[in-house]
């Protein structure tokens, strides 16, 4: 099923101020035979209900991982691989270990590496939490929260997480040129992790006036269809090769 129905598509991110890409997220594409592609958001709960959620996300960090290593030896520069990792995952005893082979095993240095956790993820058992982002990032691991502020945490305690970057939702992308509500938190998001030293990211960014808006405000990466589609790592390749990806 791993790499036939169930594949990973990659999609970039772009630094702002130096207008060039910085990274890819590996994201789980499912496309049944039968059904046709099929939602993560319809698979992935089931799959943590299951426990499947254990071989199937040891397969996407061992691929994307694979993956960057196979495109720095075909001779694109060393980006940053961000992988999300489920609540599941993340509260296994054996987590930091896996991930440590991983990392051996594939050949990647852990600098190119980014977990992404949702805010619900670390929120859940706080101080377990923080003892496993420690581990993580002692090993120069990059570390970002998900989807941010959807969620309920506390900015008492984000101060706390070893994180380095934090990810806008696109809920609050999405409606940029019509909501003020929506401008005025991301701009409270950007204000807050500029004081924290944080690194921005904002997801969902398809049109140019949510651009504009995000160039204004000083958002440091951003990704979305505006720069391109989740797409196979072949394809990336290619453009690649061709000079079409910078």
């Amino acid at each position: 099923l791993y790499g036939k129905d169930l594949t990973l598509k990659y999609q970039p991110q772009v630094d702002l101020q130096q207008n060039r890409i910085t990274g890819f997220e590996a994201l789980l594409r499912w496309d049944c035979p039968s059904v046709g592609a099929i939602s993560p958001s319809r698979f992935i709960p089931v799959a943590e209900e299951t426990g499947l959620i254990f071989p199937l996300g040891e397969w996407v960090l061992e691929t994307a991982c694979a993956q960057a290593v196979a495109w720095q030896k075909a001779g694109m520069p060393p980006l940053r691989m961000a992988v999300n990792i489920s609540a599941r995952q993340f509260a296994r005893p054996d987590f930091i270990d896996m991930v440590e082979r991983i990392l051996k095993e594939t050949g990647l240095d852990p600098g190119c590496l980014e977990i992404e956790l949702t805010e619900s993820t670390v929120m859940e058992h706080i101080q377990e939490a923080i003892a496993t982002l420690t581990d993580l990032k002692v090993r120069n691991i990059n570390l970002a929260i998900d989807d941010f502020g959807t969620g309920f945490s506390s900015l008492v305690y984000l101060k706390n997480f070893p994180f380095d970057r934090i990810k806008i939702a696109q809920e609050f992308v999405r409606d940029i040129s019509l909501d003020p509500g929506d401008k005025a938190i991301i701009e409270a998001i950007i204000a807050m992790s500029r004081t924290l030293n944080l690194h921005i990211i904002a997801e969902g960014v398809e049109k140019l006036e949510q651009l504009t808006f995000l160039k204004a405000q000083k958002c440091h990466e951003v990704q979305g269809y505006y720069f391109g589609k989740p797409a196979p790592a072949a394809m990336i390749s290619k453009a690649f090769a061709t000079g079409a990806l910078t």
